[in-house]
């Protein structure tokens, strides 16, 4: 039997697993998919040696960008990026290879391109984790300018307290690519100022559990479109089987 799987840290919000066994049950796949919860990325050694029908995995929170270090190759684009979400395992004789790609950017774009209209012009990222450079890459990718804001002063990044009602008018399109308001923390928000919102900010939440997020909410109240993340999710799954078996 084959076997798939999803390596991170925690692992308790994961979609991938129920998606991916529920697709294997539909279509008579024999395979599974299983979670591998791994405190450290050095235990993905211990994970290849122990399950060698392992075909491929899926790369979350905290190790888009560790894992790259483990891999013999990486496609162009997630080497653009700088982050992984899907690795496919080959075995050649003796050897593991392994190749990185990143679904994330072909899931978020594919998402977000229908609402985009003429006058989003610009993108405020909040956070400067792996996935968030997978976002950067996709709006640019879309003709966007960008910029990234984060709690701490970082090089070509805001913070939160220079985000003024005039930067929110500026920057209309708003990705949070953080967990604040992922469940169980469903009555936290990104601190901005939402009354600045209007019915030309778009915000997108990469968080699909809860649907509506409070960052959602907020700008839903002042007019804003919003989207959560669960049709990127979906798109980035599939793109992951697509991977995991193409040919080279």
């Amino acid at each position: 039997m084959d076997k798939y799987g999803l390596i991170g840290f925690p692992l308790g919000h994961s979609f991938s697993k129920n998606y991916f066994n529920e697709k294997f049950e539909n279509e008579g796949i024999n395979a599974k998919y299983i979670n591998f919860e791994l405190p450290s990325i050095e235990g993905l050694a211990e994970v290849l040696d122990t399950n060698p029908e392992l075909k491929g995995f899926n790369v979350t929170i905290p190790y888009k960008e560790k894992v790259i270090s483990y891999l013999d190759s990486v496609s162009p684009e997630a080497n653009a990026i700088g982050a992984v979400n899907v690795v496919k395992v080959e075995h050649k004789g003796n050897e593991t290879v392994l190749t990185g790609y990143n679904s994330d950017v072909i899931g978020f774009t594919k998402s977000i391109e229908p609402f985009l209209e003429k006058c989003h012009k610009k993108a405020l990222i909040l956070g400067t984790g792996g996935a968030s450079k997978a976002i950067n890459y996709g709006l640019k990718s879309l003709g966007l300018e960008t910029l990234f804001v984060s709690r701490y002063e970082r090089p070509g990044t805001i913070q939160y307290d220079k985000i003024t009602p005039e930067v929110i008018k500026e920057y209309n399109v708003i990705v949070n690519c953080t967990p604040v308001g992922m469940y169980p923390h469903v009555d936290e928000c990104p601190p901005l100022p939402y009354e600045a919102m209007d019915t030309h900010t778009l915000l997108y939440d990469l968080i699909y559990n809860p649907d509506e997020t409070l960052f959602m909410k907020k700008g839903k109240e002042h007019g804003a479109t919003v989207k959560n993340g669960l049709e990127m999710l979906l798109l980035q799954a599939f793109s992951s089987w697509d991977f995991w078996h193409e040919e080279k």
